[in-house]
């Protein structure tokens, strides 16, 4: 039979294996950082209505460019902003993916402080742009100091923050993004896919985008939406910088269906983001326990927490799926990650976790 070893790929693919978290069937997954509230039935019914009115006309091409959608997305994100600031995409993975295309490539260099998303090496691989890890301290954290030292050391023409960071959790200190936007030559995007399980008194990057041509801030639907199914994400930044994406994007690379859908459940969002307090009061509870416990746990602004075992995390990452209990091994020694869900998933984790020194 044919492998990977006998077809003439890229060098640099060799040896990989596709991203991609464990797809169980246990019952308790808090693994992906998935919402584990269902869609409300009255957004179903709308989401419905919408993608069935799109039906009849699907011999056609959907809007290229997205406006009406954009717009939506503008108007949720407030800060001023028009759909001349937005682009969308099908998730915010392909939204980086374009930046990369559009700023990146062969010859250019993208970095990012690690640990971090694990997609942003990998989205640079693919496009060709060489891929630089940064560092972040001890406790995870990230300093202005720190970050500008290093972005001057390699002078990146993108560089990725992420805030709040995963797998660690914790948004950065606004101080880091303004001085990392000083300092870098190039593009500076800041990934804010959990912004809106952020503590209190957290501050966007969209905050300050206004005069700063260079900065991105990435989004998306899946989390706090509860969306994940729908891929749709988007990205805010000076109208410029959504020309340069459009020079890359594939023609109509986003469904008349994911449209219609993500157009409904924005006008639901009340609805949607009804289990956002819910979600961050299960996180707030398992810091609590965790620490309480005596294991280390990296504080959290996002929807997940990050978790300190003795010995191999991956005897640990086994001893909670055999209990039923799915999480995620993120690769960090001593470390695993689990998704806030709902009370009956978090009362099941911690039980679990009674085994797990």
């Amino acid at each position: 039979m044919t492998t990977l070893d006998d077809l003439p790929i890229r060098d640099d693919l060799r040896g990989r294996t596709p991203y991609g978290a464990p797809q169980l069937d246990v019952p308790v997954r808090l693994n992906t950082n998935e919402n584990s509230y269902p869609v409300p039935e009255p957004v179903v019914e709308a989401i419905g209505k919408a993608v069935a009115a799109e039906l009849r006309d699907l011999n056609r091409y959907p809007d290229r460019d997205a406006v009406a959608l954009r717009a939506d997305l503008a108007a949720y994100l407030g800060h001023g902003l028009t759909a001349d600031h937005v682009w969308a995409a099908n998730g915010s993975n392909e939204i980086q993916q374009q930046l990369l295309q559009a700023f990146g490539g062969p010859g250019r260099t993208a970095l990012g402080f690690t640990p971090a998303y694990s997609m942003h090496p990998l989205l640079a691989l693919g496009t060709g742009t060489r891929w630089v890890p940064a560092r972040r301290g001890e406790d995870f954290g990230l300093t202005a100091g720190e970050a500008v030292a290093q972005v001057r050391e390699h002078r990146p023409d993108v560089v990725f923050l992420c805030s709040p960071n995963n797998p660690t959790g914790t948004a950065l200190d606004p101080a880091v993004v303004a001085a990392v936007l000083d300092e870098a030559p190039g593009v500076v995007i800041v990934d804010e896919a959990y912004a809106e399980f952020a503590r209190p008194g957290t501050v966007s990057a969209l905050a300050v985008l206004p005069g700063h041509p260079r900065l991105v801030v990435t989004r998306t639907m899946s989390k706090a939406f509860g969306f994940a199914g729908g891929r749709l994400g988007y990205l805010a930044a000076d109208p410029a910088v959504v020309d340069a994406v459009q020079l890359v994007r594939l023609p109509y690379h986003l469904s008349a269906l994911t449209q219609a859908a993500a157009r409904a459940a924005l006008a639901h969002r009340d609805a949607l983001l009804g289990t956002v307090a819910a979600i961050m009061q299960q996180r707030d509870r398992i810091v609590a326990e965790l620490r309480a416990r005596g294991h280390r746990v990296a504080d959290s602004d996002a929807n997940f927490v990050l978790f300190a075992v003795e010995g191999d995390q991956a005897v640990a990452w086994r001893t909670l799926l055999d209990a039923g209990v799915l999480v995620r091994d993120v690769g960090l020694p001593g470390w695993l990650r689990v998704t806030a869900g709902t009370p009956t998933e978090t009362d099941a984790f911690l039980t679990a976790m009674e085994t797990v020194s």
